[in-house]
């Protein structure tokens, strides 16, 4: 959450150290969290290759600040699953973190790790919580039994799981099982208690991921494939995660090895199979880095899913160089994933080692960025999740509101809030797939850019820049240019009526040269092949200017056509550019700044037409301390939804009329708002002087978010943080403006105050 000041509250119970801490936790019943997006699943993909499990792993976890830029990931459109790693016992992923993923339709995943000295909690993850009171068995038994295996912390960790609004588990069993088979066997059958514990309480979705590392024996015993020795394991869980120091040769065998299987035994997939690339390269075929597409080269073909580990070696093998910004990070991220562009300096790919003895050489092309090997996935159907996004990478150095720049953080030191995090624009990386528009013209086209910065934007942090540029030309086609420029991509379900809305505005005009720009849609069926398969209709948008040059357009679309077999289809949001030059001969060279893109599902016509508002905001101060302060407390709010007015009076022909007294509101459609986040803004008023309500001139002081309280409609107020002199005042009103997830930013006669006093 961007705020104002150095302070922030922390999240309670954000990881627990030891199965101990979470038995305290689970003694006090919690509500489950309001401010996490529940996961939309995506479309399964008809393509046969594998899926990509992204495993966090950066600096131990829980990194993330709103007072400084730090690493995020972005690049959702490859991924499948993400796992927030950490050292501790049990690792919950933040909130932020689990909403960006969610916003996506990727899964995410805590961790359940045990090593160094986790022994005895290995043991008592299987015995359960041990009680205070002395007890035993009624009577001794008077034969073998086995290890007792209780459902106890299956349970607790599926209860974790349904709280804080995540996917599941990462089992990492790193430290031997002294207890041997026995203890390896109850383990294989407390995973499959902890399967049915997730999907009866989150869903059918859960995951249970099995790292590769101890085997039945109850050694710890890596094996980098799978085998006899770990397969208990595999066929208890949902998928395994192997290690990563195999050969090339390991993959042939795992698959060989899979198919040998009873596929009663085994109703799973060689994609349930995670091949592991530490991209750190500590042992990885390729050597991790900008080499790990050679062992990509080896998992793919074979049908086998990666688990890509440690993916913020990016960020922190290059933090200490000599002009490390975060645009540099980003274009080296960005090329890891997406690709160099054109005149870029050649990836160096690390010098790795010979294979193993007895393994033959590979060979191995030019570099291949990770996102090349995966099937590119859009973002849910707005119909589920509206799709929005200010292109926010989940950091930036300051905050606007509707174009204005109400925040910067002092020496623009940044912040970061993966809970803000919405696509950068997954069409247009590393660069826009720029192509003619509405004819078959065969000349050159002028070269598009993508850029993500963090200078200027219309709500949040920071925009996606995109420019085109071409020499000049004496061509008869030159004077007149019309390109498709696609952006983002949406999934769509046919014959569904939908909005989008794309707020723009000019960066750098060409004086050269008339500009027309419309919004559109198109159908696509790849990354470079779009058609018009779209019924697409410019709507109208107020008049009124925006401020500092933006521009709203907005259009309202459909499949033009019936889709056979299809539930849904891929589209693509972007623009139709239309360039008329005075002089073709001269060097084109513009570029313009994309704020922000939304799509959602048209209103009913029937159905009434709600407007979003905020009811009631209220202030409780903070329970006393010795250090409290008295503008220390918590700020909640309530949302609500008002109706245009109705007719006084009723047009009911009689009893028997069956029409409706008035519109309602189709129970299967999301008509009822819902908000994105929510900016909150304080207005300090001195002794003696009149309180009157100016929201128009409060100062900002942060959104919702993460910040300690785990609800959507929260916000930690600590007057340490308060940007202005408090000497004189009495009283200060708090302001709270919603921003939907359409985004739009309620005008302030749909937001609150709340008076906080000063004794």
């Amino acid at each position: 959450m961007p705020l104002t000041g150095s302070s922030l509250n922390a999240l309670d119970a954000p990881y627990f150290k030891s199965l101990e801490e979470l038995d305290v936790w689970a003694a006090t019943p919690k509500k489950p969290l309001d401010n996490v997006l529940k996961y939309p699943p995506r479309p399964l993909s008809p393509h046969s290759s594998g899926k990509l499990l992204v495993c966090h792993d950066y600096k131990g976890g829980y990194t993330e600040t709103p007072f400084s830029l730090g690493y995020t990931f972005n690049f959702w459109s490859a991924a499948d699953v993400f796992i927030y790693f950490s050292h501790r016992r049990v690792t919950v992923p933040p909130p932020g973190w689990i909403t960006a993923a969610h916003r996506q339709g990727v899964k995410m995943l805590g961790t359940l790790i045990f090593e160094g000295n986790g022994e005895d909690d290995c043991l008592r993850l299987l015995v359960g919580r041990l009680p205070k009171s002395k007890t035993g068995p009624a009577r001794q038994p008077t034969e073998f039994r086995s290890l007792p295996l209780s459902p106890h912390y299956a349970r607790l960790l599926a209860e974790v799981a349904h709280q804080r609004g995540f996917d599941g588990y990462l089992l990492n069993f790193e430290c031997p099982l002294r207890g041997g088979i026995e203890q390896t066997r109850a383990v294989a059958a407390w995973m499959t208690l902890l399967v049915d514990e997730l999907k009866s309480k989150i869903g059918s979705h859960a995951e249970v991921v099995w790292y590769d590392s101890v085997v039945v024996t109850g050694q710890l015993a890596w094996q980098d494939r799978l085998n006899s020795f770990n397969l208990p394991f595999f066929l208890s869980s949902t998928s395994f995660f192997t290690n990563y120091t195999w050969a090339p040769s390991y993959t042939a065998k795992t698959v060989e090895y899979f198919r040998s299987l009873n596929p009663t035994a085994a109703p799973k997939t060689p994609r349930d199979i995670y091949m592991g690339i530490d991209v750190f390269g500590r042992g990885s075929h390729g050597g991790g880095g900008f080499g790990a597409y050679k062992a990509l080269d080896h998992i793919t073909p074979a049908g086998l899913s990666t688990a890509f580990f440690a993916p913020g070696w990016s960020w922190e093998s290059t933090q200490d160089a000599p002009g490390f910004t975060w645009e540099s990070w980003f274009t080296s991220e960005r090329t890891l994933w997406t690709g160099a562009r054109a005149g870029e300096p050649r990836v160096a790919v690390p010098a790795v080692p010979p294979n193993r003895p007895g393994e033959p050489p590979c060979a191995h092309g030019s570099f291949a960025p990770v996102a090349s090997f995966f099937t590119h996935a859009a973002p849910p159907d707005p119909r589920a999740v509206p799709l929005h996004t200010t292109f926010c990478p989940g950091v930036g150095r300051a905050w606007w509101v509707e174009g204005v720049r109400v925040f910067e953080r002092p020496g623009k030191e940044g912040w970061t809030d993966v809970d803000k995090q919405t696509s950068v624009g997954d069409l247009v990386w590393p660069v826009p797939a720029l192509a003619w528009e509405g004819d078959e013209r065969t000349d050159a086209l002028p070269t598009a850019t993508s850029e993500v910065t963090l200078d200027a934007a219309w709500n949040g942090g920071s925009s996606l820049r995109l420019g085109i540029s071409a020499a000049g030309d004496d061509g008869e086609d030159a004077a007149f240019r019309c390109m498709w420029l696609p952006v983002q991509s949406v999934t769509i379900t046919p014959g569904k009526s939908y909005e989008a809305t794309a707020v723009y505005k000019l960066d750098q005009e060409d004086p050269n040269v008339d500009l027309d720009i419309a919004f559109s849609v198109k159908s696509m069926t790849s990354l470079s092949t779009y058609s018009d398969a779209f019924d697409v209709v410019p709507q109208s948008v107020s008049s009124a200017p925006l401020p500092d040059g933006w521009t709203k357009l907005c259009v309202q679309f459909e499949t033009s056509a019936p889709v056979p077999d299809a539930t849904t289809v891929k589209a693509a949001l972007g623009f139709v550019i239309s360039i008329v030059a005075e002089d073709p001969s001269t060097a084109l060279n513009l570029s313009l700044l994309l704020g922000q893109l939304d799509a959602y599902p048209t209103p009913s016509p029937t159905a009434p037409t709600p407007a979003p508002m905020l009811l009631w905001a209220d202030f409780a101060v903070a329970a006393s301390s010795p250090n409290a302060q008295p503008l220390d407390g918590t700020l909640t709010w309530e949302v609500a939804a008002t109706f245009t007015p109705l007719s006084n009076v009723l047009t009911l022909t009689g009893a028997e009329d069956p029409a409706s007294a008035w519109p309602i509101a189709p129970s299967a459609e999301r008509w009822f708002p819902r908000f994105m986040y929510f900016n909150v803004y304080a207005q300090p008023h001195r002794a003696g002087a009149a309180v009157v309500q100016k929201p128009e001139e409060a100062v900002w002081i942060g959104t919702s978010g993460y910040d300690g309280l785990g609800q959507a409609h929260a916000f930690a107020v600590r007057q340490v943080n308060l940007p202005f002199d408090l000497g004189g005042v009495k009283t200060v009103s708090f302001y709270v403006q919603g921003v939907t997830d359409r985004g739009e930013v309620l005008r302030w006669d749909q937001c609150v105050f709340v008076n906080a006093f000063l004794s």
